[in-house]
């Protein structure tokens, strides 16, 4: 069975099991909601100020509007995302601004058919470069927003001059004014009022993936799990969480893109390398759609393997012995990410990857001529397609050894000596 039709056998899988799933709230999740909520609400009250205290209303008088519609617009869940925001939108304001009161200015000089005929063009411009320019896959992944913002500003800027004539700079100042009010306002309050960082986030929720995955792993393939079926609703919760994994990657990318906005915070520096999250995320993307098929298969010759397990165990406790074997290894990994330390091994031999050379080793004597021949077809067609799928996690992990390392010398993880596991 070829990796592309696994995967195409878990996509059917998870929508026929995602259908009418609820699930439950997270407290921990409520609880930033109702930060983030309340950190919008003191935002409002204190752009607000703008049109209560007569010295700001006097600076930038009915424009303040766009100070309140800054802070609505820009404000995010995650300080990084308000920042990456609020820097397109400054940014945009300020580019498009500028030259739609130049585009303005010139018109003007011109006077006559010729004013509506330079605004015209103008116009047309900036909407065509503007619009191809958003749609190039960099540009749209980070400063799409940006450029929509000066789209729109200079449009707004170049068409009030076109009535306003004189008064085009002044509502040009007011307008930028405001908006920086309003983006101090929302940058101040994110930063230092309970921040929430896209990057904790990140983080540890690829940590944890790491650990669940290996619980995952060693409950399909634990003798008192999938194999005698007593343990039902764990294994379900399992091929769950493989679900929101494989749905992961708008998330996974969207708290990646916020992570670099952020400042040094925490053990994050600048510059911090999120791009091998990403990296990471996608194998253990594939790694889950790999588990979760392993369960099904499990789930599917489940007599079989009962059979094999009363007149031949032997080959079922080395395939166990290896899901545990994996499992510690995602454990390690995942530590090893947490404590942002990287996996010294004391010697050669114990190392993750020579493990998994070993688990791999293992797996090719299980089906050997000499063992297969005194099966069954149908168990030999089970244990056939367990070790064949169990091969692939063992892979999988294998890139995940080497994603991981990567990480740590990218981020310039510290030392951390691992105690080998026992044989």
């Amino acid at each position: 069975m070829e990796s592309s039709h696994i995967i195409s056998i878990v996509k059917v899988q998870m929508k026929k099991e995602n259908n009418n799933k609820i699930l439950p709230r997270d407290k921990h999740n409520e609880t930033r909601n109702i930060i983030h909520s309340i950190k919008v609400g003191v935002s409002l009250v204190l752009v607000s100020l703008m049109y209560l205290l007569n010295p700001l209303f006097h600076q930038v008088g009915e424009n303040a509007m766009w100070a309140v519609m800054t802070v609505i617009v820009i404000f995010e869940f995650s300080a990084g995302a308000t920042l990456g925001k609020g820097f397109n939108r400054g940014m945009g304001t300020i580019v498009g601004g500028g030259l739609g009161w130049l585009a303005a200015i010139f018109a003007q000089s011109i006077g006559g058919v010729g004013n509506s005929i330079i605004i015209g063009i103008s116009v047309y411009i900036c909407g065509t470069v503007g619009t191809y320019i958003r749609l190039i896959p960099r540009v749209k992944e980070r400063y799409e927003y940006g450029v929509v913002t000066l789209m729109l500003t200079f449009n707004l800027v170049v068409m009030y001059g076109l009535r306003a004539n004189e008064k085009v700079w002044e509502i040009t100042r007011q307008r930028l004014l405001s908006i920086l009010m309003g983006f101090i306002v929302c940058i101040c309050v994110s930063l230092f009022i309970f921040p929430l960082w896209a990057s904790d986030e990140l983080h540890h929720s690829t940590v944890s993936t790491f650990h669940d995955l290996a619980n995952t792993i060693q409950g399909c393939l634990e003798e008192n799990g999938t194999l005698v079926s007593e343990n039902e609703s764990q294994l379900i919760a399992g091929f769950n969480f493989c679900n929101s994994v494989l749905n992961s990657k708008s998330e996974d990318e969207l708290l990646a893109n916020s992570a670099r906005w952020e400042p040094w915070h925490g053990k994050f520096g600048f510059c911090y390398p999120w791009e091998n999250y990403l990296k990471i995320a996608s194998v253990l993307r594939e790694l889950a759609t790999f588990i979760l098929v392993v369960g099904h298969s499990l789930q599917s010759s489940k007599q079989d393997m009962a059979c094999l397990r009363q007149s031949h165990s032997e080959q079922l406790e080395t395939c166990e012995a290896i899901g545990s074997r994996v499992a510690w290894a995602l454990r390690e990994l995942g530590d090893s990410m947490k404590q942002m330390k990287k996996c010294e091994e004391n010697n050669k031999g114990s190392s993750i990857l020579a493990k998994l050379k070993a688990c791999k080793a293992e797996l090719s004597m299980v089906i050997s001529t000499s063992k297969v021949a005194i099966l069954e077809n149908g168990q030999v067609l089970a244990i056939s397609s367990l070790v064949f799928l169990l091969m692939k996690v063992v892979e999988k992990v294998e890139e995940l050894v080497q994603e991981v390392e990567e990480l740590g010398q990218n981020a310039a993880f510290r030392i951390n000596i691992t105690i080998p596991l026992s044989s």
